[in-house]
């Protein structure tokens, strides 16, 4: 958007008398005490044009504010000002060029009809999370015989791609658990049947769509020494155990905690899973146009995000990129689809949030606080104090999650039949 803004004469006047006061400040003259020397002396010592330049940088922003709240205008980048050529008679104009947020006539966006799955839990499932919690407090037992799946090994190993060893395929003394989704496929099932003392060559196959992409799809030779096998030995499934991993005091209590819990979680995965749906639905059903500062600024943190993610498992963003056989370019011009997308569900939740008149209260500020607060366990003062300017992304965030929220509530929700529980 571009604006033509005029500085009045009146503002002019009053910017100078301003900018006259802060140089003078820093002027010495003799016989003039500091701060107190006439404007007319000091134009005549020092000229106009300080005075001038600095009524300028003082009274374009505000100048520039002033219209931003006349037109109404939530700008998203930093404006671009230029001087227009003065006019004999006229006052002085500045030419702003700023990317604003577009306006959105809203369809529908309440009463969406979308469908939820059924939300049950299985007796199978309890049972895999009584078993995760005693597999927790396992014992690890040697035993004298060959590994199984599921056993806990110490082992070397050394893997090859066509001969030659590649990055993170080589491990000397590592414990690892010998289950087979942990690792690339044939990894685990070939160790499967090796005894203490025992080594081979044990074939896998890299996934096609492994993260690696020098990796993906290709064959891989290890070698394998076992050192140990240990089994887990897991404590009996009685009141005891009830009592040692819980408040409660029989397994069978523990079971309908274990239950309750699972279907809590499973219900508020079907709940983000509506919201998902409401999205796509507006996504779909609106057009908008994005301003590129705020599409480059969402591309900016996924890259960022991917560097900082590289980092946490110890690669550089150079070697991820060297690695992946791309450029940075490359990689921008692929999240780009994903950016806009993000940035459009934000206008669009922004825009429900203004017609709903959803705001961030102070109560809604306090609780989150206090959330962060048992998260990081440091003082309200403290989480506050980190914060600093980040509160108003703090506000930000508590408006979307609200809205959303109120998007899902005021869903039309097709609920399916659930299938009994086992």
């Amino acid at each position: 958007m571009q604006l033509e803004i005029e500085i009045t004469p009146d503002e002019l006047a009053a910017a100078q008398e301003r900018a006259f006061r802060k140089l003078a400040r820093n002027v010495r003259l003799p016989g003039f005490r500091p701060g107190k020397i006439p404007r007319r002396v000091f134009e005549q010592t020092y000229g106009t044009d300080s005075i001038a330049s600095q009524a300028m940088e003082d009274v374009v922003p505000e100048v520039y504010a002033k219209a931003v709240r006349e037109h109404d205008l939530s700008p998203v980048d930093r404006p671009h000002m230029e001087m227009l050529p003065e006019e004999p008679g006229k006052p002085s104009r500045i030419k702003v060029t700023v990317e604003v947020r577009p306006e959105i006539t809203l369809g529908q966006y309440k009463g969406i009809a979308v469908a939820r799955e059924p939300v049950s839990v299985t007796g199978e499932e309890v049972e895999r999370s009584l078993e995760a919690l005693a597999k927790e407090r396992a014992t690890l037992v040697p035993v004298e015989r060959a590994a199984q799946l599921g056993d806990v090994i110490r082992v070397d190993y050394t893997g090859r791609i066509d001969g030659t060893p590649f990055e993170g395929g080589t491990a000397t003394g590592q414990t690892i658990e010998l289950l087979e989704q942990r690792f690339i496929p044939g990894f685990a099932s070939g160790i499967a049947g090796m005894s203490a003392g025992e080594s081979k060559d044990v074939h896998a196959t890299f996934p096609s769509e492994y993260p690696q992409q020098e990796l993906a799809g290709k064959e891989a030779v290890f070698s394998v020494t076992v050192h140990d096998v240990k089994q887990l030995e897991l404590p009996p499934l009685d009141d005891a155990f009830a009592k040692t991993v819980s408040d409660n005091e029989t397994v069978e209590a523990l079971r309908a905690d274990i239950r309750r819990r699972l279907e809590a979680m499973a219900q508020a995965r079907a709940r983000r899973d509506v919201g998902n749906r409401v999205m796509e639905h507006l996504l779909a059903a609106h057009d908008v146009a994005l301003p590129a500062s705020m599409v480059d600024r969402e591309v900016d943190h996924m890259l960022s995000d991917l560097a900082s993610n590289a980092a946490r498992a110890g690669v550089e963003m150079a070697a991820y990129l060297e690695r992946a056989g791309k450029t940075e370019e490359q990689l921008r011009a692929e999240y780009r689809g994903d950016a806009q997308s993000r940035v459009k569900a934000t206008l669009l939740i922004e825009a429900v949030a203004k017609a709903e008149n959803i705001v961030a209260t102070p109560a809604d500020i306090a609780a989150e606080l206090e959330s962060l607060s048992e998260q990081y366990g440091q003082p309200i003062d403290r989480i506050r104090q980190a914060l600093g300017n980040n509160v108003l992304s703090l506000m930000d965030g508590i408006v979307r999650n609200k809205t959303l929220e109120f998007l899902i509530d005021s869903a039309a929700v097709q609920e399916a039949t659930a299938t009994p529980s086992a």
